[in-house]
């Protein structure tokens, strides 16, 4: 028999025997009882942040998957640390911010990890730089865990039809053109985002929340349930069982991103005209696992992938779409048909791709992810050039 995993491997030295009275009497102040401390502790990480949407629903998420936690015998401990929106952010110094708030965001949720000696960790994610953050920080300190993403925001309703952030960008041009009034483009821009949620296209956030759960650092089929929607709470509920069941597994999150896995992500992204941030994002992920990828790995598999999710922005739909469509785990089954996926790589769920992928359930007539015989594309949106102006390479999407 193998020998069980101990679900209090840090802990202990942290709050165990009478020369850890102090450390425990801490706890005490902020409402940690006795017992609570004989428990596996838990790190909940969320970026919430009353500065934009795509986090502002991270508390609320993280009290269920704190909840979820404490019904499968661990106690919870929630830790926050920043994020920047690039949305807000583009066109202003402050984009110097974003890609920096990656590495503050991974080495805050570490630094947090290893001073309190958490067993394990659900790391909530939300704007785009969280998301590696969060998978980045797992590798890196290889505790076991899982990454949740928070959800898409819901589409807004102008002059009788759903908008997005990405209308209101289009507007500005419009606007400039000459094309529409200032009333319009107010009343645009009050009803495109109708709250909480990140942006609700295939940008990067969606492309990283969907990658990391064909990664099976996140669990399948939870990305793409909106951040208001109601089945979230229970996601949360679920995401917190999950942990403790990974943490009584022994499975560590370098068991889980293996070459194969971060193949399965880029394969995801290139499938659905995701954001050339994959590129770095993954690279980055690759490189905290111990995963050698190189940037022309990306060139070799959108070669060989079929562009099949018709998802904006170069497409017709967002992602609560492709949650009614049947999901991700459909995304799965149609790349498996088509030979595209490692199937057999395994997932924080304790199933392979392939056997989340068995359970998808597609809804008639739903035209969001099409079969491999009816792509939009024979291969997939992103392309790396070389040449004189970028000899190391640069990234395109090609899309649309």
């Amino acid at each position: 028999m193998a020998e069980e995993f101990d679900t209090r491997h840090n802990s202990r030295t942290l709050v165990d025997g009478p020369d850890r009275a102090a450390a425990r009497s801490y706890f005490h102040s902020v409402g940690y009882e006795a017992e609570d401390l004989k428990k596996p502790l838990v790190m909940v990480a969320h970026e919430w942040i009353g500065t934009m949407p795509c986090n502002f629903s991270q508390r609320a998420l993280a009290q269920r998957v704190m909840e979820g936690i404490r019904q499968a015998g661990g106690t919870p401990m929630e830790v926050n640390t920043i994020s920047i929106s690039d949305g807000i952010s583009m066109g202003t110094e402050g984009m110097k911010a974003s890609l920096i708030s990656r590495e503050l965001i991974a080495d805050s949720v570490e630094l947090c990890a290893i001073g309190y000696s958490f067993d394990a960790a659900v790391v909530i994610v939300g704007c785009d730089k969280t998301i590696p953050a969060g998978a980045m920080a797992l590798a890196r300190l290889n505790l076991p865990g899982i990454v949740l993403y928070s959800g898409s925001i819901a589409p807004g309703r102008w002059e009788g039809k759903d908008v997005t952030i990405q209308d209101v960008f289009e507007g500005v041009g419009a606007h400039a053109a000459g094309n529409l009034s200032d009333e319009r483009l107010h009343a645009l821009e009050q009803a495109a985002c109708p709250g909480a949620g990140a942006c609700g296209a295939q940008y990067t956030a969606n492309t990283m929340a969907t990658a990391l759960e064909f990664m099976g650092i996140s669990p399948m089929g939870t990305a793409t349930v909106g951040a208001t929607d109601p089945r979230k709470d229970d996601v949360g509920v679920e995401a917190g069982k999950l942990v403790m069941d990974v943490l009584k597994r022994g499975v560590r999150p370098r068991d889980i991103i293996t070459r194969e896995a971060i193949e399965n992500a880029i394969i995801c992204a290139a499938s659905t005209g995701g954001s050339t941030n994959i590129v770095l994002h993954a690279l980055a992920i690759a490189a905290e696992a111990g995963v050698e990828l190189d940037i022309d790995d990306f060139n070799r598999i959108s070669d060989a992938t079929p562009l099949i999710g018709d998802m904006r922005p170069g497409g017709r739909y967002v992602a609560l779409d492709m949650d009614r469509a049947g999901g991700t785990p459909l995304l799965a089954k149609r790349l498996l048909e088509g030979g595209k996926l490692h199937g057999d790589a395994m997932t924080v769920t304790g199933k392979t791709i392939a056997e989340i992928a068995e359970t998808a359930q597609e809804t008639p007539g739903q035209d969001v992810i099409l079969p491999i015989e009816k792509a939009l594309k024979p291969t997939g949106g992103l392309v790396i050039l070389k040449g004189s102006l970028a000899p190391n390479g640069c990234v395109i999407k090609v899309a649309g």
